[in-house]
């Protein structure tokens, strides 16, 4: 998605502000909906096949405000909605908290800035996200804070991309803002959209949903439905629907599940195993393995912090 949106955002954005010398309201509502359609319209691959993460970096933000703009003007657009979301997400893990998360040993109040920046990012995603549900479900903003899992059940299998994505941000809102008591309180919603689009379609993003839930449950205890056990499942699931061209959901069971586990020996296996993977032979995949790549480097380099390790 995120290479989609940057080989059209140009183009995309010229053809909007020609847009807004169009006169005639139905006509400029038709100039308004194509470019939104330009900017949505996208198969089913959710990552990029860009082989250069910087360049991305560099240039998602431009993409992301150019979606913003066009929601101004066509702010029912499902579609669009979740491409905010989904970006927004995105650009605040790989190129806002990951770089924050390099800086805590040497700067903290930078790491820090970054964290709360990449907060706001994930507000940001999270809002989108709720616009794109109250489409098909009006209302569900406000009945998610009171019976979250009595308004996830009115979602369908339709809205398990608008599920994923909200699901997703509000949970990494929450992963960085833990100091934020009300949002913390606010846990039960992201287990109530993250379940309810598993039950929808679990094979949806190829199984993108079982890989956010290695992490979720492994923070979880078996009381609360998760535990290692079932984090160790979806991890299986997870490689099982990506038929190995995604490798995720390596990095997260090492860093979830190793860690807490403190099985230093298959963490490294794990992220040795990611080091080797050659991104080029799946390019649908390939920004997002690179990205993985680069997670692994990162906790191996910082491997001290994660393990106790003795001087042998």
């Amino acid at each position: 998605m995120l290479d989609q949106m940057l080989n059209r955002a140009l183009s995309v954005a010229m053809l909007f502000i020609a847009m807004q010398f169009i006169s005639g309201c139905a006509i400029k509502k038709m100039a308004v909906n194509s470019v939104a359609d330009a900017l949505a319209d996208s198969n089913s691959d959710v990552f990029a096949s860009d082989n250069d993460p910087q360049f991305v970096g560099e240039a998602l933000p431009f993409a992301l405000k150019t979606i913003e703009s066009v929601l101004q003007a066509a702010p029912k657009h499902e579609k669009l909605l979740i491409a905010a979301t989904s970006g927004f997400v995105q650009y605040g893990h790989a190129y806002v908290l990951r770089p924050a998360e390099t800086l805590e040993s040497i700067d903290f109040a930078a790491a820090r800035k970054g964290k709360k920046r990449a907060k706001q990012f994930f507000l940001r995603a999270r809002d989108y996200g709720l616009r794109a549900l109250e489409l098909g479900c009006p209302g569900i903003s406000t009945e998610l804070r009171k019976q979250p899992v009595v308004a996830a059940k009115r979602c369908l299998k339709e809205d398990v991309a608008a599920l994923y994505w909200t699901g997703v941000a509000w949970g990494s809102a929450l992963s960085v803002g833990k100091s934020d008591m009300a949002l913390v309180g606010e846990l039960p919603i992201v287990t109530a959209l993250m379940e309810r689009a598993l039950a929808l379609d679990e094979s949806w993003g190829d199984g993108a949903i079982h890989d956010f839930f290695i992490i979720f449950d492994a923070g979880r205890s078996k009381a609360e439905g998760g535990g290692m056990e079932q984090a160790e499942k979806h991890f299986q699931r997870a490689m099982e629907l990506n038929g190995g061209q995604s490798i995720s959901p390596l990095v997260s069971l090492a860093e979830s599940v190793c860690i807490q586990q403190q099985d230093l020996k298959r963490f490294k296996k794990l992220l040795k195993q990611v080091l080797a993977f050659e991104a080029d032979t799946h390019p649908e995949n390939r920004l997002s393995n690179l990205l993985a790549q680069d997670k692994a480097k990162q906790l191996l380099d910082n491997i001290d912090e994660f393990f106790f390790l003795s001087d042998e």
